[in-house]
């Protein structure tokens, strides 16, 4: 079925199975890859474009030297020799023909290898992806046959006039690379990931079963606020269906606590979550964090077919994920999540988002 026919089931608007529009949310509209791509892609990038600017020039100025003596090995190797000195973090450095042959020595910082001049480098990674007419190009992470370590290779190509001879390559092992800073610009849209197809092929076959959380729900709710308004936790995961939530505390950050729900409304639980402020690296306010949480009991509420089955709410980055019982995903910043009213919650028809993908 196209993304732009619907089938009206009761309240819903569905694109069944790639798409269904519920509380305002276009269900299984993104894959994995399209949204967390994004954010890896750019970490990716940030990273070889320092990796760039490291070797761009010192490699154009070997490009210009190698091009005068590309027809004789023993020049050409003592220009390599010469310029692996002028590569910071470069571990390896060698020329290549436009035919993939390898025309010097292996040249290491303090060593030649001319043993493998003439090995036919055509099947290994930094000559599978394009490689450049002109100034150059940054392979994938491969492992090196030299080290066994993951490495990223810089294929200069190497001019003389306007014919392409070859290409200077120079080998960087990915963990001795100097730090680079990031900077990750998240988008603002909010995240969706398709769930498991046969739990959405039956979605309209189930029925909401009263869980113990559901029984008590609101006193769980209200304890989830006060535990992190007060208590130092800054991160939950709450799983309504299977009666149970995971607490981050900032005071051991690097583990979590799972609690079932008599520990959740344990008044000693105070013990061993002790009161404190707010802390300074939370960005959502202790009202915001109860409207969050209040509204998350709404959509558990919500239907007895399609309902929220878990929960996530982190007040440092201020992302709130929501999977419900059709198994699609959503990942949204607290303050549009919170802006939306009922009407939007409850199936009003919306525009989808910006980033949708149809």
């Amino acid at each position: 079925m196209q993304c732009n026919q619907h089938t009206a089931v009761n309240k819903w608007k569905i694109n069944f199975p790639v798409m269904l529009t519920l509380f305002g949310f276009n269900f299984c509209l993104f894959s994995y890859n399209e949204i967390m791509m994004s954010r890896f892609k750019q970490i990716i990038s940030q990273k070889k474009r320092a990796l760039e600017k490291l070797a761009a020039a010192p490699l154009m100025t070997l490009a210009e030297q190698c091009a005068m003596a590309w027809h004789d090995p023993d020049k050409l190797d003592a220009i390599l020799l010469h310029g692996i000195h002028t590569l910071s973090h470069c571990n390896l450095i060698f020329a290549v023909d436009t035919k993939g042959i390898l025309i010097s020595s292996n040249v290491e910082s303090n060593n030649l290898d001319a043993q493998w001049r003439g090995t036919d480098l055509t099947g290994r990674p930094f000559l599978q992806s394009n490689l450049p007419y002109q100034g150059l190009t940054i392979s994938h992470v491969y492992t090196s046959r030299l080290t066994m370590q993951p490495t990223l290779t810089v294929m200069q190509a190497v001019r003389h006039e306007e014919e392409i001879l070859g290409f200077i390559a120079a080998d960087f092992t990915v963990d001795e690379l100097p730090l680079t800073e990031i900077d990750i610009q998240e988008p603002t849209a909010w995240k969706q990931f398709k769930g498991d197809p046969a739990i959405r092929g039956t979605l309209f076959m189930q029925e909401r079963a009263m869980s113990a959380m559901d029984k008590v729900l609101d006193e769980v709710i209200n304890v989830i606020i006060d535990m992190m308004q007060h208590h130092g936790i800054f991160h939950t995961k709450i799983h309504f269906s299977s009666s149970r939530a995971s607490f981050w505390s900032v005071d051991e950050p690097f583990d979590y606590n799972i609690h079932l729900v008599d520990e959740i409304i344990d008044p000693d639980r105070c013990l061993a979550y002790p009161r404190q402020p707010l802390h300074e690296r939370a960005q959502v306010s202790e009202a915001d964090i109860a409207r969050v949480l209040n509204l998350c009991k709404v959509l558990r509420n919500a239907d007895e077919t399609v309902y929220l089955r878990s929960a996530s709410f982190n007040i440092v980055n201020g992302i709130v994920g929501l999977t419900f019982s059709c198994d699609g995903s959503h990942y949204i910043s607290y303050r549009e999540f919170i802006d939306k009213d009922t009407g939007f919650w409850f199936g009003a028809m919306q525009p989808a988002p910006s980033s949708a993908v149809s």
